[in-house]
């Protein structure tokens, strides 16, 4: 007997010793771009796209997938895809479509590119250095892999590429420096061509599909295995080739898990009456293969049977013929109440092992009392039955027409399915993948393929993905050795916080909304968002649209206190806004050198906005040495990421020609024209004038007067005065004063110092009929509002006014006004403060604009 719990305390050990298990976050967008709009069609990135992002689904992965994609699109997907992969250990992008160099530069082309003109390449395509280096402030690992390598489409030769016109190159792509523990694969060697293949997939991506999914290779295996099957499929014309400096291994179909099973069984097993069915449950792979079972120690007094054959010690049999494995005692082969044991080990298709052992007792199943034993075997054992099937059926009803609402954005969600049953011989497999987001556990995640045990299904998880807003649904087949499976389908809906929903900000690389302006944020904003802080503490996010949403509404410390906290928890917007409370000295001493400081940290964690503020501090010399070249490169960088913000001072440098950077007019128009393309209401109104004198473009007022309509309509300040010129003087309208009168004004109130200018001058040009006090009043809106003192005539021309039109002016602006203004300095000064208190009270956040 001692020796026997020897032996159970060996097995024992051997099933408590686990491997170690995490559930690492690994990201993967797979873009396949076929329906091209000016150049040829591909035929196999459709398809391509398919295979592949099935294959990183069953490896684990969540899986954004995108086809033809537009510039936009790839812009919206791409910041999806950066905001799931915050944080991740591993993230992937694999691309399948046509792209081409530009001077060493890579280019992925969306679509919708034509790339007529020299600078189309900057706004119309994608520069793969861009993504790469978005990748590393993310993530550990990046892996690129590219089926890219294909002929350039384009007739045009040269573009512009930062500050030169640099020639394209004709064939396949150009090498790649990656950074530390990165792997840029590319479907062919560079310069040369990769090919399209006759079937559906190209022979690239069809090997990457069947070597990537061989269980615990190392991806440089893997690609090694797929340069082997490209080189046989083509005939040796093109050979994959890859750029590493890993330095941790890349494992993408990972298979450490073992086959689940109860550690420790234990059964009254009776003489002398024949086979008796040993009842042990079938083991699952979790991972979803085929389980094998070999007898590792066979019992001493009885012989094990199989559909009435001996079953041999090491001898394989399936997985599921386990349940019907029997055992036969002869009588007189054991004394009464004699323990033995059965050791039994599983085997998956990847080296996973685990121990079952069955202790057992022998009674003695002659006379009175071994009927009764056999009676009351038979008796548990429909009984087991019974109770499984009930188990099962309560598996079923719950989960079967779930709905349950999971917030995106705050990570894996736990179901909270209150399972009815932990019953070992109880397992779920899955029998329909959500289309997004992930399911997981906390020590894996879960694949298409995957099954759990009932004693993990309460700690069963969801994320959403970000972007998705559609509720996906989840299969299950639920099942029970030697009772009938019965499935079940649960619906599971992504749900957007209110505090996003209130106060979420474009181009937020860890947001989950397309965000709204500064003046978008309505007064509910901050309860929304303090709830979302008590709810999700640990979401940097949720403090960060706080801080916005006190902003908004005037609570300037508290917003800088928030945001603040939000930036020590690593919100990368926050960085920036932070930068910008100095740049604006707001609640703390204009420092232009802390803002930089502030800007920098953002852009080198890839935000757009940080790299916009900070290569505009660079391209300009603001607070910093001048770097022109690093400055126009961050600005270049941030308008790739959709940042029209940047795209706007591009085209003023493009321009004029400013600190070395040649003018050219149609490089402006182009970034313009982009901005536009994003709704954004300045680049709007600068195209506009673009139209209005034909700078860059063909004159056309009529395209002018719609552009500046727009813009008017979605509050950009200086686009009502351009249309008030135009009234005024008759350009592509007809000559109406009243109106140029009326838009002058609102110009005026939402800060445009050269309309109020211009209102005072039509005032004064009534002649004998002008308002003088009026006239005085838009003089001093015009000196209040030249922040940058572009406008010293205002002043000038302020002070050429008698005292009686002045002081009529100042009781006026006065009467307006919601709070006394002390009474100090000369007149003019007093007109000036007052214009400048009646214009903050009326825009009263500082960041309307």
């Amino acid at each position: 007997m001692l020796r026997l719990c020897g032996l159970i305390a060996v097995f024992l050990v051997a099933i408590f010793t686990a491997f170690d298990a995490s559930a690492d976050r690994r990201v993967a967008l797979v873009i396949g771009n076929s329906e091209y709009r000016e150049i040829p069609a591909l035929k196999n990135p459709d398809k391509d796209a398919d295979d592949v992002s099935k294959t990183f689904r069953l490896a684990g992965f969540e899986v954004f997938v995108a086809k033809d994609l537009t510039k936009l699109r790839f812009e919206e997907q791409f910041r999806n895809y950066l905001a799931a992969a915050d944080g991740a250990d591993l993230s992937v992008v694999y691309y399948s479509g046509h792209g081409f160099q530009i001077g060493g530069e890579n280019f992925l082309i969306p679509v919708d590119a034509s790339l007529k003109n020299a600078a189309d390449i900057e706004v119309q395509a994608v520069k793969l250095n861009d993504v790469l280096q978005q990748l590393r402030a993310k993530s550990k690992i990046q892996v690129i892999i590219l089926d890219a390598c294909r002929n350039n489409p384009f007739p045009r030769k040269d573009y512009w590429l930062r500050d030169q016109l640099i020639t394209a190159g004709n064939t396949g792509l150009a090498q790649v420096k990656s950074s530390l523990n990165t792997l840029i694969a590319f479907a062919t060697e560079p310069g040369a061509v990769a090919y399209d293949g006759a079937g559906d997939l190209s022979p690239f991506s069809s090997a990457f599909s069947r070597r990537a999914l061989a269980p615990n290779q190392e991806i440089r295996t893997v690609m090694a295995a797929v340069r082997r099957d490209v080189v046989e499929a083509t005939d040796g014309k093109q050979v994959p080739w890859e750029n590493s400096s890993l330095i941790d291994e890349v494992v993408l179909m990972r298979r450490t898990s073992r086959p689940s099973l109860p550690p420790v069984l234990e059964k009254v097993v009776p003489s002398g009456v024949g086979p008796v069915a040993l009842d042990l449950p079938e083991p699952v792979d979790v991972d979803g293969g085929a389980i094998t079972v070999s007898i590792e120690r066979p019992p001493a007094f009885g012989h094990l049977l199989l559909d009435g054959k001996a079953v041999a010690v090491g001898q394989p049999i399936q997985g599921k013929d386990l349940p019907r494995l029997q055992m036969d005692i002869p009588k007189g082969n054991a004394a009464q109440d004699e323990v033995d044991m059965l050791a039994y080990a599983t085997h998956d298709n990847w080296g996973g092992q685990t121990q079952g052992i069955l202790v057992f007792r022998v009674r003695s199943g002659e006379g009175a009392q071994g009927e009764r034993i056999v009676a009351s075997l038979e008796t548990e054992q429909k009984q087991q039955v019974l109770e499984r099937g009930i188990h099962i059926t309560g598996a079923a009803e719950a989960i079967e027409n779930r709905e349950i609402s999971v917030p995106v954005g705050v990570g894996p969600v736990s179901l909270k399915l209150d399972f009815p049953t932990k019953d070992p011989a109880v397992s779920l497999k899955l029998a329909s993948y959500p289309a997004t987001g992930t399911l997981s556990l906390p020590d894996r995640a879960l694949s298409p393929e995957s099954s759990l045990m009932a004693d993990e299904v309460d700690q069963l998880r969801y994320e959403p993905q970000i972007g998705a807003a559609e509720p996906v649904e989840v299969g299950f087949e639920i099942r029970a050795a030697s009772s009938s499976s019965k499935p079940a389908t649960m619906k599971l809906s992504p749900s957007v916080d209110p505090c996003d929903q209130a106060a979420g900000e474009p181009l937020d690389l860890q947001g989950v909304v397309p965000g709204l302006l500064p003046n978008e944020i309505g007064a509910s904003a901050v309860e929304a968002c303090e709830a979302a802080v008590k709810a999700y503490p640990d979401v940097p996010r949720f403090r960060y649209e706080l801080g916005r949403a006190l902003l908004a509404a005037g609570k300037l410390d508290e917003a800088k206190k928030a945001i603040g906290e939000a930036a020590k928890k690593g919100h990368v917007r926050a960085l920036y806004e932070l930068g910008y409370l100095y740049t604006t000295g707001t609640r703390v001493a204009v420092d232009q050198q802390k803002a930089n400081a502030f800007f920098a940290a953002a852009s080198d964690k890839g935000d757009p906005y940080g790299m916009m503020a900070w290569g505009r501090s660079l391209f300009n010399g603001i607070g910093v040495e001048r770097d022109t070249s690093k400055g126009l490169d961050l600005l270049l960088k941030a308008a790739a990421m959709g940042h029209t913000y940047a795209m706007n001072a591009l085209a003023e440098i493009f321009t004029e020609g400013r600190n070395g950077v040649t003018a050219d007019q149609a490089r402006a128009v182009a970034f313009l024209e982009a901005g536009v393309q994003r709704q954004d209401m300045y680049s709007m109104n600068l195209l506009g004038r673009n139209y209005l004198y034909g700078q860059g473009i063909e004159k056309n007022p009529q395209t002018a007067l719609a552009l500046f309509r727009r813009a008017t309509a979605l509050g950009q300040p200086f686009a009502p005065s351009h249309l008030a010129r135009m009234y005024r003087d008759g350009v592509g309208v007809e000559r109406d004063l009243a109106e140029a009168q009326r838009l002058f004004e609102m110009g005026t109130m939402r800060g445009d110092q050269f309309g109020a200018m211009d209102r005072a001058a039509l005032e004064t040009q009534k002649g004998d009929k002008a308002d003088q006090a009026i006239a005085v009043r838009f003089l001093a809106f015009a000196a209040a509002l030249d922040f940058r003192n572009q406008l010293p005539e205002a002043r000038v021309n302020l002070a050429k006014f008698g005292t009686k039109a002045k002081t009529a002016a100042l009781k006026q602006l006065r009467g307006e006004l919601k709070s006394k203004l002390p009474v100090s300095g000369s007149l003019d000064d007093q007109l000036v403060g007052a214009a400048r208190r009646a214009w903050e009270e009326a825009n009263p956040r500082r960041d309307v604009f």
